[in-house]
């Protein structure tokens, strides 16, 4: 039987993938976006400009406000947080105006698209993800590519799964679909038994082994889905750009069921365009990458984007945990443009379904971006490359910017109230009353609104001239209302997200490593203990922020009320915010909809006909991968015929605590059941992955 078990894939193909340092010469850039070096320039001069602008105003109003009887103590910190917070609005304001622009402009761009006849790779990495899932969108791809683009493409997925059991569901989930179809698109499976740097070491170890016979690779997410037309479109625009390393697309949201997914997903709908149109107008030929649904020049990154290992231990030390950002800086300071295409349809992933999950996925990535430090003033990166990292380190400081903020002006309010005014404090005949410039902070806060809101007001503007898109949400009355549910929605969860950033910042700057855990892809049903658990110091801190301010002032009270109350409540919001039974009469009402949902796109469609027929193979009932195994004999002898020869690995049984005792267990249990009586999870992990433990398991296999 293990003759006629194919092996999962192709012949390697080698390709150097060396280490970079931190510090490097940068190399010249090849020629290209010539034309379009002038428009960079002006959109980043624009950006700059309004940005500088805006904060110089916004810091000498606030002055003014404060100063007229003089600054003092406290005062100068509040104007010190004040001029960052309002800094950090006014470039993202900048940025959406020039988007604005952008997508109003008569001047669009058409993008160079060239035949190619060579097959590009396509690698899904995989990490204990429900495999179930991943195969319906995998079929569904490969389904469109059959028919669009049949001898263009491979598949490779690329798992890092570690649990034994998530690995054998993985292997009978997949194993069905694996091919070596050239002519229309094969499809490979591979399990690294060290996942060592994670993703990055997922698609490194790819890459070396068998990179060199694609000259292209298209990276997607678990999550990730893209049609056969938006994969040509990638192939074909690299191809016409010699100097291009990697193009990355804009993904929408899709399929969103719980109130806060439904919120993500339209706010990436109606206001992501907007966004996406002023990064990708500034970006140029220095953009940046997010790890998926990009398309990446294979022997440029192997060149140039060998990640180095920092110095130190974790958070801050070791590997490169957001590792997509350095690798297009280090693909650009190694002479290759990286591209932000916003045009390209059919780009799809799935948001987080809930708070909880937004919060754990933020850990991991707050790690990653406060870790980047080491490269801002690094030799060789690009300006805008700096200014991504930049911009990835702020946006989770800026949660400690903005609580200290509110800290600062709650002890200038206590000050107030308990420090008796010094009324003669100087030699006068007249008192120095305190003074406040009740009009020119009234006109202040309503810029610093202006600034928040202005970019959804953009997107509401682009969504009305577009009659087509319009309808998509529901029509002019529909999406006006799912702005304003969208707005009020987001600013009680906005508090609550800023006050779970500061917590994890606090954690990492004290040296807590968040580790790597698979992102949830379920609806993100969380019970209330678990919520309970998660949300009590938010609940008690807006509860202790609003019973202060009432004994402050009434005018205090209703002041903080923003934050207070999506504090306060807290625990339910979050409820709330997960589950697809839960909060749902918002999508009763035709309230934050989606375009997709009312056109949906043929290859979401042939997501959700391969989802509902896999439906039936989910069970809540946990199977042993070993009786799994024993119990399929094809699984089994496949299995074993993906493992290295006996004699390649016997060397290294002596050194392995593991395989001595699991060879052990199984010398001395007759029964399946015995075994499992007394295997650990490292053990069972150590027999699936050596080729004499598993023919050692021969013995249980179900005769058929």
């Amino acid at each position: 039987m293990l003759t006629k078990a194919k092996l999962a894939l192709p012949i390697e193909s080698p390709l150097d993938m060396p280490r970079h340092s931190v510090n490097e010469a940068s190399k010249p850039l090849g020629k290209m976006f010539q034309t379009f070096a002038v428009t960079t320039f002006l959109a980043r001069f624009f950006v700059v400009l309004m940005t500088v602008t805006l904060s110089w105003y916004g810091a000498t109003e606030m002055y003014l406000v404060l100063s007229i009887n003089g600054i003092a103590g406290l005062q100068w910190l509040f104007l010190l947080l004040f001029c960052i917070n309002f800094s950090w609005i006014s470039f993202a304001f900048s940025q959406a105006t020039l988007g604005s622009f952008s997508q109003l402009s008569p001047f669009s761009r058409r993008r160079k698209e060239q035949e190619v006849e060579a097959v590009t790779a396509i690698l899904l990495p995989v990490y204990n993800e429900d495999p179930l899932r991943i195969r319906a969108s995998i079929q569904a791809m490969h389904e469109d590519i059959a028919k669009k683009a049949p001898g263009k493409f491979a598949f490779f997925i690329l798992s890092d799964t570690n649990k034994a059991d998530a690995w054998i569901e993985e292997e009978e989930a997949f194993s069905p679909l694996l091919n070596h179809n050239q002519s229309i698109c094969p499809i490979y499976y591979r399990r690294r038994h060290n996942n060592k740097e994670r993703k990055a070491g997922n698609i490194a170890d790819w890459v070396t082994r068998f990179g060199g016979a694609y000259e292209c690779m298209i990276v997607l997410d678990a999550d990730s889905l893209m049609s056969a037309d938006c994969f040509q479109s990638l192939t074909r625009r690299m191809s016409a750009e010699a100097s291009l390393g990697l193009i990355q697309t804009l993904p929408t949201l899709i399929r969103a069921n719980t109130l806060y997914g439904r919120i993500q997903q339209f706010a990436n709908h109606c206001f992501g365009p907007v966004y996406a149109s002023g990064l990708a107008a500034w970006h140029g030929n220095a953009s940046n990458f997010w790890g998926h649904n990009a398309i990446i020049r294979t022997k440029a990154f192997a060149q140039a984007s060998g990640l180095p290992i920092l110095e130190g231990k974790a958070p801050f030390g070791g590997h490169v945990m957001s590792h997509d950002f350095m690798e297009a800086a280090l693909l650009r300071r190694a002479g290759w443009g990286v591209r932000f295409d916003t045009d390209l349809q059919a780009s799809y992933e799935e948001a987080p379904p809930s708070l909880i999950d937004v919060i754990v996925r933020d850990r991991r990535w707050c790690q990653g971006n406060l870790q980047h430090k080491a490269f801002v003033f690094a030799k060789g990166f690009h300006f805008a490359t700096r200014l991504h990292l930049v911009t990835g380190i702020m946006s989770y400081l800026s949660a400690i910017f903005w609580l200290l903020l509110i800290a600062v002006g709650f002890a200038l309010a206590v000050q107030a109230y308990f420090v008796r005014p010094e009324y003669f404090a100087n030699p006068s005949l007249f008192p120095t009353w305190p003074v406040f410039d009740f009009e020119k902070a009234r006109s202040l806060f309503v810029l610093s609104m202006s600034l928040v809101l202005a970019p959804k007001i953009y997107g509401w503007l682009a969504a009305l001239l577009n009659i087509r898109r319009c309808l998509g949400f529901g029509g002019p009355i529909l999406l006006t209302l799912s702005i304003i549910v969208e707005t009020l929605l987001s600013a009680l969860y906005a508090p609550i997200l800023m006050l779970s950033q500061f917590q994890v910042v606090y954690d990492i700057l004290r040296g807590r490593d968040s580790g790597w855990k698979p992102q949830p892809r379920d609806d993100g049903a969380n019970s209330w203990k678990v919520v309970c658990r998660a949300h009590f110091s938010h609940t008690a801190l807006g509860l202790a922020l609003a019973g202060g301010a009432l004994f402050l002032s009434p005018e205090l009270f209703y002041w903080s009320l923003p934050i207070t109350f999506g504090l306060t409540f807290s625990i339910p919001l979050s409820w709330l915010s997960g589950g697809k039974n839960r909060g749902n009469i918002i999508r009763h009402l035709g309230l934050l909809r989606a375009p997709e949902e009312k056109r949906t796109n043929a290859i979401i469609t042939a997501l959700n006909k391969y989802d509902a027929e896999l439906k039936p193979l989910h069970s809540d009932e946990e199977i042993s991968s070993l009786v799994r195994l024993t119990s399929n004999p094809d699984l089994f002898y496949w299995h074993l015929a993906q493992l290295a020869d006996s004699a390649t690995e016997e060397s290294q049984k002596e050194f392995c605590r593991t395989w001595i005792c699991a060879e052990w267990q199984i010398i001395h249990n007759q029964e399946i059941q015995g075994l499992l009586n007394h295997l650990q999870e490292d053990e069972c992990l150590s027999i699936l992955q050596h080729r004499s433990l598993l023919e050692a398991m021969e013995k249980y296999v179900v005769k058929v």
